[in-house]
């Protein structure tokens, strides 16, 4: 621990409208006056974390309250206005871009290769057309068949659509102009984003770090307050990652950008994505991070997105809601498992695994982890923090309007009491030689006991087959 206090991080991940359940779970922690020396951030996760800590209140209930209406007034819309204008108030269409690409299209000689009178097109369509309306025919005993509706589709796109040289253009302009977003909110110099005061950053006390998904080089880049070193100490394959400089209006917007919804953004030649999608909030990454010289303590995770909160979709802007939650609900539960799964075995698996030479090796490490702080890890090297994991609840909706912010914010507080209390009750529990995991699932305890009693297995193995290959 550090000064006394355990070092903690918190992470918040991305999850778009359901931002109100992360300020619901800062004000909780603000109440109970825990704070946080490591954020570890992603999409709306780093929109929340950054607006919180760039704040000018000198109190944590003020930055939540301060971070809450800069959501509510600039970002959710009035529940009324909502009803016939189903978007928040910052997705708007990039039209400079539009009216740009829709030029430079148009004015391409080579985009009018088909645009042109096709005698031998329009003769498979009419053969085509033909043998469609004659299999319908009655003949003999065969009655008359009515065409079903999904040939009927196919043959309309197919055989209508597709020679058609006018629907052929207007596809390809649609579908193929140098634009790739519904939307752009990477305006650096707009009032909206003059609002974020991000000069403060470097001066706040935290460790403060969001993911954006480089698409050039096929990276996980980091973007930090303060100059970070991304560790990467076994070469098993896993996602390069690396730190990519400061947080700025650019690089948010950046880790924001799924693709489709908003516009990709390009900084200093180089094009970003949200990088959510690829590596939720880094867990594994944080495992190795060090504060003033020593590993983390604590590590809390509030992700926001849960498959339970999907619903059956009544139109498309429904359908685009569950289109962009259900991939981010699966990547973080899938991303919390294999972070939990990492700390409790994969990382003794490999210490196990290794042969006499390394094992030398380890005990030298051994000896220098012993100096540290036991809490951070064990004796081994290997950290055995605490997890508090705080639930995501399933009673919300994916709609910008102001009642699902409220709403999220009172259901992520009482998400993060729930937890407070967990860790209290729990949190001095001893865990020597393995991390220390609370508010857990109830149904994850016993997939936990297998997995646990599968590694047990496994390390027995290990052991009998080390010990064939180095009788004493």
């Amino acid at each position: 621990m550090a000064n006394g206090n355990p070092t903690r991080a918190i992470t918040l991940g991305g999850g778009g409208p359901a931002a109100g359940l992360h300020i619901g779970v800062l004000e909780a922690l603000a109440s109970a006056d825990i704070n946080f020396n490591v954020w570890s951030l992603s999409c709306i996760g780093a929109w929340v974390g950054i607006v919180y800590n760039q704040s000018t209140k000198n109190t944590a209930r003020g930055k939540v309250e301060e971070t809450y209406e800069f959501f509510r007034n600039g970002v959710f819309r009035d529940d009324e206005d909502y009803k016939r204008f189903p978007i928040n108030t910052v997705f708007g269409p990039d039209w400079r871009s539009n009216i740009d690409a829709f030029n430079k299209f148009v004015g391409d000689p080579k985009n009018y290769r088909d645009f042109q009178f096709q005698p031998y097109r329009i003769f498979e369509f009419i053969q085509d057309s033909l043998s469609i309306v004659m299999n319908q025919l009655p003949a003999g005993d065969k009655p008359f068949k009515t065409l079903d509706e999904g040939d009927l589709n196919r043959w309309i796109l197919n055989q209508v659509m597709a020679p058609n040289p006018f629907i052929r253009y207007m596809t390809s302009l649609m579908y193929l102009s140098k634009f790739n977003g519904l939307s752009r909110i990477n305006y650096p110099d707009s009032e909206f984003m003059q609002k974020i005061r991000f000069d403060r950053l470097p001066e706040v006390k935290p460790y403060i770090f969001h993911n954006a998904w480089d698409l050039d080089h096929h990276e996980l880049a980091f973007f930090a307050n303060r100059p970070m070193t991304m560790p990467n100490a076994d070469d098993d394959g896993s996602i390069k990652k690396r730190y990519e400089g400061p947080i700025t209006a650019q690089s948010l917007c950046a880790c924001s950008a799924l693709p489709f919804i908003e516009e990709t953004v390009e900084i200093d030649g180089t094009t970003y994505c949200e990088g959510a999608l690829v590596d939720t909030v880094n867990f594994e990454g944080l495992v190795d991070l060090r504060v003033e010289g020593r590993k983390l303590d604590e590590i809390w995770i509030s992700r926001i997105v849960d498959s339970r909160q999907v619903r059956k979709p009544e139109n498309l802007h429904d359908a685009l809601a569950n289109l962009c939650q259900l991939f981010a609900a699966s990547v973080g539960e899938d991303d919390v498992k294999l972070f939990k799964y990492h700390v409790r075995y994969d990382r003794q698996t490999r210490t196990v695994s290794k042969s006499n030479g390394t094992k030398n090796q380890n005990s030298k490490k051994a000896e220098h982890a012993k100096a540290e702080d036991s809490r951070g890890h064990n004796s081994n090297g290997e950290w055995n923090g605490t997890v508090v994991e705080i639930h995501v609840p399933g009673h919300i909706n994916f709609k910008w309007n102001h009642s699902n912010l409220d709403n999220g914010r009172k259901l992520g507080r009482e998400a993060a009491e729930q937890a407070i209390k967990q860790y209290r009750k729990h949190k001095d529990t001893p865990h020597q030689d393995a991390p220390l995991f609370i508010n857990e699932k109830p149904e994850e305890d016993a997939e936990w006991r297998r997995v646990r009693d599968d590694y047990r297995h496994l390390q027995k193995v290990l052991a009998e087959s080390d010990r064939a290959d180095h009788p004493s």
